[in-house]
């Protein structure tokens, strides 16, 4: 099986079977605005996964879907029926507006599991943090807060794939939750960037979640990634974190946008 990541929490999950999306996001950085996942791969994608609406994880979903003729797991809060339909929240809607058509979607929550035949996948907690930006220099400092009624983080969860013998967690926006504990994955995907901006975990946070987690392999992501004119609004250092993880006997591997292993 390959991993292959494409920077902030954008990975792709393949092997003869399948050939999962997570979080097919919008780079925001002005100087490199880009789809995250490459056009090249929408195509032959058989299933996206979003760990919540913000759009450096969800800008792409529903056009890769259309392109790919692929099903969407997401979180419960990104899906309404209306009516007879049931309709996303619009990835490149202002506010929150339900007005995305996708032919077929899959509403998680936590806890709750979803067989694909090919893979599992399970809900896990997830709690996307209040966003704290220093603007103009750091003279303006702005505070989104995330919550009913608000946009940022919407639809949040984590998942837990068991795909081919391997268990695959990937947790998103996230703050530290002790309901991790204990899930022993083969791999963990785990954002380290929120020193600074709040909005996930940082290092610190992180190395405790890597300690209850106790995984076999670790990820690093959803850090250092630019955003509007800012170069690395989320600045984490991947090295320290590495070192840290391999003394509790964990090998961490960091990925750069492209890169892939096999597992």
């Amino acid at each position: 099986m390959k991993i292959k990541h494409y920077w902030v929490n954008t990975f792709i999950i393949q092997n003869d079977k399948v050939k999962i999306a997570i979080d097919p996001g919008q780079n925001l950085y002005l100087f490199k605005l880009r789809t995250l996942l490459p056009k090249s791969e929408w195509s032959s994608i058989t299933h996206i996964l979003v760990t919540h609406g913000d759009p450096d994880h969800y800008w792409q979903a529903d056009r890769v879907a259309e392109a790919a003729k692929a099903p969407i797991i997401c979180g419960k809060n990104l899906v309404k029926q209306v009516g007879s339909e049931t309709l996303l929240l619009g990835p490149r809607s202002r506010g929150i507006q339900y007005s995305t058509r996708v032919e077929e979607v899959y509403p998680l929550d936590v806890g709750e599991v979803v067989d694909l035949k090919e893979f599992q996948v399970k809900g896990l907690k997830a709690v996307h943090g209040h966003m704290k930006l220093k603007l103009c220099f750091g003279l303006i400092k702005l505070e989104i807060k995330t919550g009913p009624g608000e946009r940022i983080g919407l639809g949040g969860i984590g998942f837990e794939i068991k795909i081919g013998g391997k268990v695959i967690v990937n947790l998103g926006d996230t703050l530290l939750q002790k309901e991790w504990e204990g899930l022993k994955p083969d791999v963990l995907m785990i954002p380290i960037g929120g020193r600074v901006v709040k909005n996930t975990m940082g290092e610190e946070e992180a190395l405790e979640a890597v300690k209850i987690i106790s995984p076999k392999k670790v990820i690093p992501c959803h850090y250092n990634c630019g955003a509007l004119w800012i170069r690395k609004l989320n600045p984490a250092d991947d090295e320290m974190f590495k070192t840290e993880v391999e003394k509790m006997g964990i090998e961490c591997i960091i990925m750069k946008d492209g890169d892939e292993i096999l597992v």
